[in-house]
């Protein structure tokens, strides 16, 4: 069988530049060889494309890929037909791509920026199409459509970071008349948990909105739900599967970027210690949430489930979840059955069906 030349993309301008590091280190060192010819290209933080010159993926975490001798200049062209450029000195070579698995998280690679790019390029990719990328990536957006399709959901109110520049006070005031202590605030476009913070009292409120803000115009303050934080991993097109429920024991306040990504504090529970009809809600709310924003290939979709064991409540989805070694996606399927090669094949193949 006729090998796929895959292109894999990782870094990026992005806040989460070095989760995608680790993620592509784990999926370039689990892609069988056999079946596909890899171009791995990483993106600075400033926004260059190389190709990586290397067989060694260990070194991606650090960020001393970039100092590989045979690293090459290298762009995917808009122009279809044409696939990934690569230059050298003056000379620029055209290699034909199958498939473009990007392994990309948060800004710019995650909220249908680059897939704008692929779409242009005619080139089949791994994930989310534009419009459900940018709408998963945009929790206030995921939020207006787990309202339609009845998903509950903590109670969410938008902040603009203009309302806080000019009235903070009021900000502040309409906030506690909504909301009891403790509150989250997110950044409205970030995943890992970057820019994410628990306010307590108005002090902590305030410091965490203008944290958030540092990362999006966009903030989103949500009540508080007390329970146990459930996730499943989602994979398909047309027929979308949910994986077992796996659940996270932060071991800290909540699970922020430090006990995600830096710290040993997190336990993760495969699967969840909850019911099984409790995690059957889990599946089937996943599955609503990825159909209504059209999700195609993979997503993660994270939910509470309450003390009681009772409710389900929804709580964000990721369209290009990590993939680093501790990531709950890979393990999450292995789980169920579809050890990490085996889900990257399955990742590609839905990739060129779509």
């Amino acid at each position: 069988m006729k090998k796929l030349n895959v292109c894999v993309l990782f870094g990026g301008v992005s806040p989460e530049h070095e989760v995608s590091l680790r993620s592509a280190e784990s999926v370039l060192n689990n892609m069988d060889k056999s079946k596909y010819n890899v171009y791995p290209v990483g993106i600075t933080k400033e926004g260059a494309w190389f190709l990586f010159g290397g067989t060694d993926y260990s070194v991606l975490p650090s960020g001393q890929w970039l100092e590989h001798p045979d690293n090459r200049p290298a762009a995917i062209s808009p122009v279809r037909g044409t696939g990934l450029l690569i230059f050298e000195g003056k000379e620029v070579t055209a290699q034909q791509v199958d498939v473009v698995f990007p392994v990309l998280h948060g800004a710019n690679g995650e909220d249908g920026s680059v897939q704008g790019l692929f779409q242009l390029a005619g080139i089949p990719y791994v994930g989310c199409h534009i419009a459900a990328s940018a709408v998963a990536m945009d929790k206030t957006l995921t939020k207006l459509v787990a309202d339609q399709a009845r998903v509950r959901q903590a109670a969410w109110q938008l902040v603009w970071d203009w309302e806080m520049k000019n009235q903070m006070e009021r900000v502040l005031d309409n906030l506690e008349k909504r909301f009891s202590y403790p509150v989250f605030v997110k950044p409205a476009g970030t995943g890992s948990s970057v820019g994410v913070a628990k306010a307590k009292d108005r002090a902590t409120l305030e410091l965490a909105l203008r944290g958030a803000a540092a990362f999006d115009k966009k903030v989103l303050v949500e009540e508080f739900i007390a329970g146990k934080e459930v996730e499943v991993a989602v994979m398909g097109n047309d027929s979308p599967v949910a994986s077992i429920c796996g659940e996270i024991d932060a071991g800290v306040e909540f699970y922020d970027y430090e006990a995600k990504y830096v710290t040993d504090t997190s336990t993760a529970y495969i699967p969840a210690r909850i019911s099984e009809s409790a995690a059957e809600m889990v599946r089937d709310a996943a599955v609503r949430i990825y159909k209504a924003i059209g999700c195609q290939g993979l997503s993660r979709v994270d939910f509470f489930v309450t003390n009681d064991g009772e409710e389900v409540v929804f709580n964000e989805i990721n369209s290009l979840p990590g993939f680093t070694s501790i990531s709950m996606y890979p393990k999450l399927f292995d789980a169920s059955g579809i050890p990490y090669s085996d889900l990257i094949d399955q990742l590609i193949a839905l990739a060129c069906e779509a």
